[in-house]
């Protein structure tokens, strides 16, 4: 079994971080970085997922996009105050981008590298590569994220007394660039944004009967059949492309192969539907299908796509995949400061909580984390204002009306009303993101979060 040999100090507190996620890497940094001993435990190797394809920590196993980084989206505010946080996935996100037009992308091989290699140096960081069957004693963060073993997952029924909710996620597939026929396809980002010149992403236009062709086929075709003890419940952000077609003839066209902001080079004209492939990797030899999540079976899968021009003899590196995703109910049992209510020391982040996407689950973790090492000092934990984009979202997943949660993604319909609203959207939004910003620059002024205790002396 390998694990890090970091510097042992009984001066300092321990604080136990379970999954070695986005959220718990991120939070096993920030505890560690705020003067605690972490301990971080993560299964892999030594227990697989039906996700993760490598030991790394931070794997990415689904998109490799982190969505806008402009200042007036909300993931553009979500990051803006995880770089005032001193996020460090966000950092090796940033170090790793690929060309995305207006979206932070990353290669997910080397993103994940850098973060393995922060939490195996880190001088106050022990990793342990073994499953964690039990909820541990004293100040401990649980970010076992989507995949948490049925060990774990029987223990946090056990200490919570709820039975845990779960559904669906799913995995796009990736083709190889050359094996895409550019003949048919174009590249080009929406109303022509992006870094490089002839655009970020390669477009797959489709006329009408084109359209309606691969909706029929879609629906026709043999979805993956979930296990028994398993139903069909699929987070609303996140649905296979099958299950959209079925909602209606145009629901696609709508969806994620809606067309608008391009036009086909081919012919002059606005496509009727298109298919957006995404850069994954920084060489460029594979992309990404963009919102193509699929429950088909991998044969159908290959006969369905190769009807999208362009891709009739694309060569598939992966195929769509789903896998569960468990989460707890929020609502009924964590603070804002995301500590359980009934054991004020135990922490939860990342999608077990209802967070959802890449850079809510990061910044969980870095409240998680700060929080778990303020516990393991005997210091208060902190909730960050709700006008804040990471303080609504655990508002929301902690407040909301517990037999109508749902997983959630960082938006502005969670934001409290503005005084003063400006008329424009645009302007609205900008006004959203400079309050936010600066609420928790007061918030982070007020308190000593902004500049944590000096660590405990060597021994």
């Amino acid at each position: 079994m390998s694990q890090s040999a970091p510097n042992q100090n009984r001066n300092r507190p321990l604080v136990t971080v379970i999954g070695g996620g986005l959220a718990g890497v991120e939070a096993a940094l920030q505890a560690a970085g705020a003067g605690a001993q972490v301990r971080l435990f993560e299964m892999r190797p030594v227990r697989g997922t039906p996700a993760h394809v490598s030991d790394r920590l931070a794997e990415l196993v689904c998109s490799n996009s982190f969505g806008s980084f402009l200042p007036d989206r909300a993931g553009g505010l979500l990051k803006a105050e995880m770089r005032r946080l001193g996020s460090h996935v966000l950092a090796a996100a940033e170090a790793h981008a690929l060309p995305a037009g207006g979206a932070l992308a990353v290669d997910r091989d080397a993103f994940a590298a850098q973060l393995t290699r922060a939490v195996e140096e880190h001088p106050f960081i022990e990793l342990r590569r073994e499953e964690a069957t039990a909820i541990p004693e004293g100040t401990a963060v649980i970010a076992s994220g989507p995949l948490t073993s049925s060990a774990m997952a029987e223990a946090i029924a056990g200490l919570t007394g709820e039975e845990h909710l779960y559904f669906y996620d799913a995995l796009a597939p990736i083709v190889l660039a050359d094996s895409i026929d550019m003949n048919k396809a174009f590249r080009a980002s929406r109303y022509g944004r992006g870094q490089e010149e002839d655009g970020d992403y390669i477009n797959c236009p489709l006329d009408r009967p084109g359209y309606e062709a691969f909706v029929a086929a879609l629906l026709e075709a043999e979805a993956s059949t979930p296990r028994d003890f398993e139903a069909d419940i699929f987070f609303e952000g996140c649905l296979p492309i099958e299950i959209i077609a079925a909602r209606g003839p145009r629901a696609l066209a709508f969806g994620p192969m809606r067309p608008v902001g391009l036009t086909d080079p081919n012919t002059g004209r606005r496509p009727y539907a298109v298919v957006q492939l995404r850069q994954d990797n920084v060489a460029g030899s594979l992309f990404n299908l963009v919102g193509f999540q699929t429950h088909l079976r991998w044969g159908e899968q290959e006969r369905v796509l190769r009807l999208i021009p362009g891709l009739e003899a694309a060569e598939f590196v992966r195929l769509g995949q789903m896998h569960r995703n468990t989460f707890i109910c929020s609502p009924r049992l964590l603070e804002p400061s995301l500590a359980l209510h009934s054991r004020p020391d135990l922490f939860f982040a990342g999608q077990i909580t209802g967070i959802e996407g890449y850079t809510g689950n990061a910044a969980s973790g870095i409240l998680a984390g700060l929080n778990a090492a303020r516990a393991a000092f005997g210091r208060p934990a902190l909730s960050l204002p709700p006008d804040t984009m990471l303080g609504a979202l655990c508002h929301y997943i902690t407040a909301c009306e517990p037999k109508h949660f749902q997983p959630m993604k960082a938006n502005f319909g969670l934001l409290p009303p503005l005084a003063l609203p400006p008329k424009g959207k645009p302007e609205r939004y900008r006004a959203y993101s400079e309050r936010a910003l600066a609420s928790l620059e007061a918030c982070l002024a007020a308190d000593e979060m902004a500049a944590p205790q000096p660590a405990p002396k060597e021994a």
